[in-house]
C-alpha cells in the first residue's frame, strides 16, 4: 500500500508540473513575443480560463502527501519554510497578474503585471527545478527526521548543502528551459499569425536550450546521487522511462521544427512526465533522501501512515481524482482552438 500511495503523490506532482507548467512557459516566453496589446491579450487569453483549475493538481498533491507521508509533509515543509514561502507569494503575484491587469487601462499599470506575471513564472520554474534538485541530492536530516537549510552555503553538493548550488541551480535553469519549450507548443496551438510566428521561434530556441540544459543534468545527476542507479541496475526495464523521455524530447524537436503544434505539445507532456517519473523511480523508497546518513532517510516505509489510513483513503482518492480528471477534460475541450478576441 505504501507504494501505491508513492506512486500516487508522485503522479498527482507530475500532472501538476504538465499542466500548471504550460501556464509558467507561456509566462516565460510571454515578453519575448508578445509585440503589441493584442498579442499579449491573446496571451493571457489562451491560459485564462485553464490556469486556475490547473493550480489545483498543487494543492490535492500536496494535501495527499500530507495523508499519506505525514513526517515527510512535515520534514519538508520546515525546512523548505523560506523556499515555500517564496513559492506562495510567487504563485499569488502570478494569480493577481492574471486577475487584475485588465482591470485599469493604462501602460503603468499593464506593464507592471505584464512584469510580474513572466518574473513569477520564470522564477516559479526555477524554484521547482532547484526543489527537484534537492530531492536528487538530498537535505541534512536529523535523528527526528527534521533539517534546515541556509538558502545557500558553499555552493556545492555535500552534507550541509543550502537550498542553492551549483546542482540545485542547473537543475533550476533546465526547468525553465523545459518549461519555455512546453509553454511555447501549448501557445503554438492557440495562436495565429505574426504572434504565431514568433512563437514558433521562440519554442524551437527553447527546445535546443532544454536539449542541451537536460543533457547537462543528466550527466551531473550520477555524480551528486550515485544511488540512484541502483533501482534501474536492479531493475533494468525502468531505463524504458529515461529512454522513452529521450526519444520524447527528440519527437518535441522534431513536431516543433514542422509546426506541428499538438503533436509537438503531446510529445513535451510526455516528455516531462517520463522523466519525472525516471526521477521517482530511481529515488524509491526514499521521499527524502538524507545527505549526511543514509539511515537517516524518510521512505515510503517509514514515514507513512498507518495502513488503515492508506487503505480507506485509496477508496477516497480515486472518486476525487476522477472527478477531477473529468473537470480538466470538460474545461480543456470547452476552450480548445484558436484563440479570437472577437469570441470573447
Amino acid at each position: 500500500m505504501e507504494t501505491i500511495w508513492y506512486a500516487i503523490v508522485t503522479l498527482m506532482l507530475a500532472i501538476f508540473v504538465a499542466l500548471d507548467g504550460f501556464d509558467f512557459g507561456v509566462g516565460i516566453v510571454y515578453p519575448f513575443v508578445t509585440r503589441s496589446e493584442t498579442d499579449r491579450r491573446m496571451a493571457l487569453m489562451s491560459i485564462g480560463p485553464v490556469w486556475n483549475g490547473n493550480e489545483v493538481w498543487l494543492i490535492a498533491g500536496g494535501g495527499l502527501l500530507f495523508f499519506a507521508f505525514p513526517k515527510v509533509y512535515a520534514a519538508g515543509f520546515s525546512g523548505f519554510y523560506l523556499a515555500l514561502i517564496l513559492v506562495l507569494w510567487l504563485l499569488i503575484f502570478r494569480g493577481l497578474a492574471l486577475e487584475l491587469r485588465s482591470h485599469l487601462d493604462h501602460p503603468i499599470w499593464t506593464r507592471w503585471w505584464d512584469g510580474a506575471f513572466s518574473g513569477a513564472s520564470f522564477l516559479l520554474a526555477v524554484v521547482f527545478g532547484a526543489a527537484l534538485g534537492n530531492l536528487i541530492r538530498g537535505v541534512p536530516l536529523n535523528h527526528d527526521g527534521y533539517f534546515f537549510v541556509a538558502l545557500w552555503t558553499d555552493f556545492q553538493p555535500g552534507p550541509e548543502p543550502g537550498i542553492l548550488d551549483w546542482f540545485t541551480v542547473l537543475m533550476g535553469l533546465t526547468s525553465a528551459s523545459i518549461l519555455a519549450l512546453h509553454g511555447a507548443n501549448y501557445l503554438a496551438m492557440k495562436t495565429e499569425g505574426d504572434l504565431y510566428r514568433r512563437v514558433d521561434l521562440a519554442g524551437r530556441f527553447a527546445g535546443w536550450s532544454a536539449a542541451g540544459l537536460t543533457i547537462l543534468a543528466l550527466l551531473a545527476v550520477p555524480v551528486v546521487q550515485p544511488s540512484l542507479r541502483l533501482n534501474f541496475a536492479g531493475h533494468p526495464l525502468e531505463y524504458l522511462l529515461p529512454l522513452t523521455g529521450s526519444l520524447m524530447l527528440g519527437a518535441t524537436l522534431y513536431f516543433r521544427s514542422r509546426q506541428r503544434d499538438m503533436a509537438a505539445f503531446l510529445a513535451s507532456s510526455l516528455f516531462i512526465l517520463t522523466m519525472l517519473a525516471s526521477v521517482a523511480c530511481g529515488m524509491y523508497p526514499h521521499l527524502l533522501m538524507s545527505s549526511t546518513n543514509p539511515a537517516l532517510s524518510l521512505t515510503a516505509f517509514n514515514a507513512a501512515t498507518d495502513s488503515y489510513g492508506l487503505a480507506a483513503g485509496l477508496a477516497w482518492f480515486v472518486v476525487g481524482f476522477f472527478l477531477l480528471l473529468a473537470y480538466q477534460i470538460c474545461a480543456h475541450r470547452a476552450f480548445r482552438g484558436k484563440v479570437r478576441l472577437d469570441a470573447n
